[in-house]
């Protein structure tokens, strides 16, 4: 037996009595999972308030599945609306088909709601769960390996992975091993990830730019990977659908990053309301961040307003004696009795 490849699972559903649990089901629940768990951290870590992620995450999951839902109907149309295609297959989620593209859109919908909702500023929280997005991504990719879905052309070499008759895209009938397209992306956006939060954490970024930063990466790698898929798909002058999106998104993103400055923010407390300040300011290093991060488990410190500090200022300073007079005070005044005699003598 050859086992210079990756073999596919032989089962993608296992049964719990009559109620059916489907690995791809549990790959998009676990990547939901960890960003949910990745955005929490960074949320408090920037004084957010304790699970706000999950009230974010009642909005974006839902609209994020329904736009990824809506966007692979759109760019694979034959299997739904073709001579053989069946248009209530569109509700058969578990099967497998869910475009990234609609996803963020939609998704993004849903945080910003929910940040409205909050009353949390939108583009400090999608700077600070967007690393979370890709890991996501990345577990998510795992159900297709369960589904024997979305691989590549036909590879002979040890990391191919192995797809049963019945999986493969027709006219590749004759060959068993493949690219596994969803493994390159996987490992790309754990790739991706890794280094948004580096480079957050180097120049902290703010005002939708680590946003723009994953959009610039993230598509960069769908380009050329897209290019090895070969399951149907909508396309135009020799390019899938997708890598046109990829090219648009991309130089969308770089002008971003080139024309918009801005830096992190974080949340302060001010008079038991949080406010957003920079993250370097004197506000926030007050309140108690340490490089533009609270220490884990704190929350922000509660500031002053200047004129409070000065009012504070004022209480702060102790009275002087009544006999403490500054020798150089005009009008402090000698009484007769001590006129004539010399300071060494008081």
């Amino acid at each position: 037996m050859d086992l210079a490849y990756i073999p596919s699972p032989s089962e993608s559903v296992w049964h719990l009595g009559p109620i059916p649990i489907r690995a791809y089901a549990l790959c998009l629940i676990a990547g939901i999972v960890a960003a949910c768990w990745i955005a929490e951290a960074r949320l408090r870590s920037r004084g957010a308030p304790k699970w706000a992620v999950l009230d974010l995450a009642v909005w974006a999951v839902p609209f994020g599945i329904v736009g990824a839902r809506l966007y692979h109907v759109f760019t694979s149309p034959d299997a739904y609306f073709g001579a053989d295609g069946d248009p209530w297959k569109i509700l058969a989620v578990w099967e497998g088909g869910l475009g990234i593209p609609g996803a963020i859109l939609l998704g993004a919908v849903g945080m910003w709601l929910g940040c409205r909702q909050l009353g949390l500023p939108f583009a400090m929280v999608a700077d600070a769960c967007i690393p979370g997005i890709p890991v996501a991504q990345a577990i998510g990719r795992l159900g297709n390996w369960f589904n024997q879905e979305l691989y590549g052309k036909p590879l002979d070499a040890w990391w191919a992975v192995s797809i049963d008759m019945e999986h493969r895209v027709s006219g590749y009938r004759e060959y068993s091993t493949f690219h596994p397209t969803f493994l390159y992306e996987a490992l790309w956006n754990l790739g991706v990830a890794a280094v948004l939060l580096l480079a957050d954490r180097r120049w902290k970024f703010g005002a939708g730019r680590a946003v723009a930063l994953y959009a610039a990466l993230y598509w960069t790698g769908r380009y050329w990977i897209e290019g090895l898929r070969i399951d149907p798909a909508e396309g135009w002058l020799g390019l899938r659908l997708n890598q046109w999106v990829s090219i648009v998104v991309v130089v969308l993103a770089v002008i971003y990053l080139l024309a918009v400055r801005g830096t992190r923010r974080v949340f302060v407390l001010d008079g038991g309301d949080r406010v957003v300040v920079d993250w370097d300011s004197d506000a926030a290093k007050a309140a108690g961040y340490v490089d533009g991060a609270l220490p884990k488990g704190a929350e922000p410190g509660e500031i002053e307003s200047a004129a409070d500090d000065a009012a504070d200022d004022d209480e702060a300073e102790p009275d002087r004696p009544e006999d403490d007079v500054i020798p150089d005070d005009p009008s402090a005044e000698e009484s007769p009795a001590d006129a004539g005699k010399s300071r060494d003598d008081n």
